[in-house]
């Protein structure tokens, strides 16, 4: 997959700090970003979207009578836009499994701890009741299990003295925003793929944890 050809299509559900950063990364880390669905029509990721020319669609959940049927109608969104990967950033739907299948191997998503700890909702609280003295982010393909599917890369940060989980959370984002366009790109260039349910980079099975990433 050469330069600019890697077309990418992003989900999310809220501000769209991750959707910004692979906007602006974009150009020159070979993706394109063609479109971007959100499940909350009042996103204001989708106003990133349309300040910067990419075309969205919104695909409220509550419409829909069951999580299959969702599913479906979103899966069948995506594969409308024709895209090489799909990026969650901050979709905050846990997907069935036919969407994953049917996606396997060409969807990302970061989540905000040092996977596999902290799985699920709340990371930088649980992260301070644990007494770690590290935290972080990792981005993962996704799989059925929840935040369960093979890790990619992982960027750490030390937890200071006495740092509530909202300075934590705006810590950890700043890796985040570093962390997936990089991903992104790897995926781009052909580096980084899944093969047998393991994340393969250059050529070389990664660690459960993924590359840890100095940035």
């Amino acid at each position: 997959m050469g330069n600019q050809q890697c077309c990418v299509v992003v989900l999310i559900s809220g501000n769209g700090n991750n959707l910004q950063a692979l906007i602006d990364a974009s150009s020159h880390f070979g993706y394109t970003i063609s479109h971007v669905i959100s499940n909350n029509p009042g996103a204001f990721g989708l106003e990133r979207a349309k300040r910067c020319g990419i075309s969205s669609s919104v695909l409220n959940h509550r419409d829909f009578g069951t999580r299959g049927d969702f599913d479906s109608a979103l899966q069948q969104a995506i594969e409308n836009q024709g895209p090489d990967l799909v990026v969650l950033a901050g979709f905050m739907r846990i997907l069935g499994p036919e969407i994953v299948k049917n996606f396997s191997g060409r969807m990302l998503n970061i989540h905000p701890s040092l996977l596999p700890k902290y799985p699920g909702i709340n990371t930088h609280q649980r992260v301070l009741d644990s007494g770690d003295h590290e935290h972080g982010a990792t981005v993962h393909f996704v799989t059925e299990a929840l935040d369960g599917g093979p890790s990619i890369a992982q960027g750490r940060i030390s937890i200071n003295a006495n740092e509530t989980a909202q300075e934590l959370s705006a810590r950890v984002l700043v890796r985040e925003q570093q962390l997936y366009p990089t991903v992104v790109s790897w995926f781009a260039s052909g580096r980084l793929y899944l093969q047998r349910g393991q994340a393969v980079m250059d050529g070389a099975k990664l660690p459960r944890e993924g590359l840890q990433i100095n940035l």
